[in-house]
């Protein structure tokens, strides 16, 4: 595991984290990256025709047992804050219609604004690298 991964959170640190994640999207305070950084992003959500109701279903079944990590973020001027990578494995449903099972990697970033918290998805796309879960 990559040196610059932190699993030395409690069960109970995770469940609160995921409490404001769980807020996050039930005030909308939430988007997914869909920026030119973000191909992969665009690509995943499009190739399973997610709207945003399935999208916010995902974020809402988080579970603890789905965290694998923290990192920090290395983007110049954000590198005091903290990253939560959680990877779900999801039954979703391709173009001709048949379910499978996907692991997919979710990478957030919640962040206490004037208007109180803001969670920004970084990463929503298949697992592209191999995990180890905290808690599993």
């Amino acid at each position: 595991m990559n040196l610059h991964y932190n699993q030395s959170y409690s069960r109970e640190e995770i469940a609160n984290m995921l409490k404001l994640v769980y807020e996050c999207v039930e005030c909308g305070m939430y988007s997914v990256s869909r920026n030119v950084n973000r191909q992969e992003n665009i690509d995943f959500i499009n190739e399973y025709n997610m709207r945003s109701e399935k999208i916010e279903a995902i974020l809402n079944n988080l579970t603890v047992d789905d965290f694998c990590h923290t990192l920090q973020n290395t983007k110049a001027g954000y590198e005091d804050e903290t990253l939560y990578v959680f990877v779900p494995q999801v039954e979703l449903f391709e173009a001709d219609g048949v379910a499978i099972k996907v692991d997919i990697y979710i990478k957030t970033n919640i962040m206490n604004t004037s208007k109180g918290n803001r969670m920004v998805v970084i990463s929503f796309h298949k697992r592209n690298k191999p995990i180890q879960y905290a808690f599993r």
